[in-house]
């Protein structure tokens, strides 16, 4: 309703403004004396078409980014601010100098030339904040409450998360809502394990590059490609331009590599590791619990069987040896939960109840 109410104001400024200049001369009287003819309908027509193609623009555009909004307006404020100085600057020059001022009453060349140079400035300084817009951000209170209540921090994408794939399927559960950062020279790396010729990087290159058109095709994701070099990545590995970017743009790291964890914790930049999520969700097991599981394979020691849950969690079976093939159960010992895995450990306590194995 707000925007109703705005969009129909500015519409009735526009006509009022679109009357004033038809009917005043102040447009066609210099050019077309004192019968103007066709020329004040089509002033008219021109300022509501303008108007109105204003606020088709408004409506299409419905995703606006404040950060490019913000550029923006900052850019056009320094630019009329320099087209000034200059003004302040050039003008008593052109003013003083012998034959100016009787040159100007036949040709004012000054307007044009102002608004050329304020076009100029006005561009280069929207082009300059809206390219440097990730290292530094303006200060707005409305927006900085938003981000401290929502916590959305960018989350930066490892290459290692990019080829395992779950990201994607976690992303479409809308567990996230974080604007996620592709750096360029990751985009490069996954490409460049694309072209190994070994068959395995080069199958798991492809798988990354299929996840990320996966993530780019999906418009409720809000994927930002990072395509700028800082002055500190020379010289840097990509473990360690991730951790710099991170802290740059103060987001998190998402990745599957123990040792990049390690890093970025040194560094003190946050991390979220999908296996830690992925071990989180896992079905807890109490020793003492009863579960039925087969066993699949003999264990590494004597008497050991090893089977796996649904989920892919490893369990060791003592005395489950002679029950390979077959589905047992076992009572929980102990469980170990390790940064790769959980592993359960149990002890036989004979063929489970309703078992069909042979």
């Amino acid at each position: 309703m707000a925007l109703v109410i705005l969009r129909c104001f500015f519409l009735m400024v526009a006509s009022a403004l679109a009357v004033t200049l038809s009917t005043s001369g102040m447009l066609w009287l210099p050019a077309w004396g004192e019968e103007p003819g066709w020329f004040p309908p089509l002033i008219f027509t021109g300022v509501m078409f303008a108007a109105g193609a204003v606020i088709v623009a408004d409506w299409s555009v419905r995703k606006k980014h404040l950060d490019i909004i913000t550029a923006v307006y900052f850019g056009m404020i320094v630019g009329l601010f320099l087209t000034y100085v200059v003004h302040l600057a050039l003008g008593p020059l052109w003013v003083d100098a012998p034959g100016v001022a009787e040159k100007a009453k036949k040709l004012d060349y000054r307007t044009p030339l102002f608004i050329g140079i304020g076009m100029i400035l006005c561009y280069t300084c929207i082009s300059v904040l809206i390219q440097t817009k990730d290292d530094f951000r303006f200060i707005i209170p409305y927006v900085e409450f938003s981000k401290e209540v929502k916590g959305l921090k960018p989350l930066v994408l490892d290459t290692s998360v990019i080829i395992d794939g779950r990201i994607a399927d976690v992303i479409e559960t809308k567990m996230f809502d974080n604007q996620l950062i592709m750096p360029r020279f990751v985009i490069g790396e996954l490409q460049a394990i694309a072209d190994s010729s070994d068959k395995m990087r080069r199958s798991r290159g492809r798988r990354g590059l299929d996840i990320m058109n996966r993530l780019r095709g999906n418009k409720e994701v809000d994927l930002i490609m990072f395509d700028r070099e800082l002055p500190e990545f020379a010289g840097q590995s990509v473990d360690l331009k991730l951790v710099l970017l991170a802290k740059h743009l103060e987001g998190k790291v998402v990745t599957n590599d123990y040792n990049l964890n390690k890093v970025a914790k040194l560094h003190g930049v946050g991390v979220i590791n999908l296996n830690d999520i992925a071990n989180a969700l896992k079905p807890v097991f109490l020793p003492g619990e009863d579960v039925a599981v087969r066993i699949v394979k003999a264990g590494e020691e004597a008497g050991q069987g090893v089977g796996y849950l649904d989920d892919g969690t490893m369990i060791v079976i003592e005395g489950g040896r002679e029950h390979v093939g077959k589905t047992v159960r076992l009572e929980v010992t102990s469980v170990l939960q390790t940064s790769a895995g959980r592993m359960i450990f149990g002890t036989c306590l004979g063929p489970a109840e309703n078992s069909k194995d042979e």
